[in-house]
Order: C-alpha cells, then sequence, then structure tokens
C-alpha cells in the first residue's frame, strides 16, 4: 500500500464513522502525500490541535 493509499484508507474509515477531517487537516494530508511534511509533522499538529487542557 503506498502511502497516498494509506490516507486515502483512514479518512474513508473516519468517513465510516459519519465524520469528515476538517479542510486544514486535508491540506496537511495532501503536503504529507507529496513529501513536504512528515508524519512527525502530522503528529504535532494533532497534538497541538487536540491538546487536552488540564484542571
Amino acid at each position: 500500500m503506498t502511502n497516498a493509499q494509506a490516507w486515502d484508507y483512514a479518512v474513508g474509515m473516519i468517513k465510516v464513522d459519519g465524520l469528515e477531517p476538517t479542510k486544514e487537516f486535508k491540506e496537511y494530508i495532501e503536503k504529507e502525500k507529496r513529501g513536504e511534511l512528515t508524519m512527525t509533522d502530522i503528529k504535532e499538529y494533532l497534538d497541538k490541535r487536540y491538546k487536552v487542557k488540564e484542571g
């Protein structure tokens, strides 16, 4: 499975649950597919965006 196929599969699995990735996240995915970003960049984006606030 190619990287692009893996992303397409992952997004498809999200959509099965009736959810849709944000436009910004889709842009990150496309950049990662083109080699402009790494999986580390994606992880940092997700960690920053969905960080759990304590207290």
